[in-house]
């Protein structure tokens, strides 16, 4: 639901840019489909997510990535059990976005990777061992469709605050 959201919300500011998924379940997640729940709190989003096929996060994923964004310390974890390197540039989504809010938004002139260096700022590889529910996106799956619809609300809410982030000129100048 994020990277759906997230790309909706940035296809009309970058020209080039690719937002992708994938889950950890190896294995058994792989070809999944979307849940029913899924498809119908997406679409007053205008997203149509029948067609999406879940996959397995992989190594070459993960180094091949400009950002990785989880919904849970977990994936940040495991992007970086994947690859050390990737450190730097792998949050959790709330992080992102509430240290994004700290280091301002990205600047006209400054690039991707130096505004999120910026936000990376004095992060320590420690914070991987804490879980904090400030910092998690709820798993809907398995609950009822109200609380999908509320991780849809929040998914929202949190990748426009990103993309705000990310390109507050552009959305300034459309009138977001």
């Amino acid at each position: 639901m994020a990277a759906a959201l997230f790309a909706g919300q940035i296809a009309h500011l970058v020209e080039s840019s690719e937002v992708s998924s994938a889950g950890l379940s190896v294995g058994e997640i792989d070809d999944t489909v979307v849940p029913p729940e899924v498809l119908e709190v997406m679409a007053p989003y205008g997203i149509d997510l029948r067609g999406h096929r879940s996959r397995a996060l992989t190594r070459s994923m993960v180094i091949e990535t400009d950002l990785v964004i989880g919904m849970g310390r977990r994936h940040v974890q495991e992007a970086v059990l994947l690859d050390p390197s990737c450190w730097p540039k792998a949050f959790t989504l709330k992080e992102l976005v509430r240290r994004g809010g700290l280091a301002g938004p990205r600047r006209p002139d400054q690039g991707f990777r130096s505004w999120i260096d910026s936000v990376h700022g004095d992060r320590s590889r420690a914070s991987l061992a804490h879980r904090s529910v400030a910092d998690e996106v709820a798993d809907p799956y398995g609950a009822g469709l109200e609380r999908y619809q509320s991780t849809a609300d929040e998914l929202a809410r949190l990748t426009a605050q990103l993309a705000g982030l990310l390109w507050s000129e552009e959305v300034e100048t459309l009138g977001g």
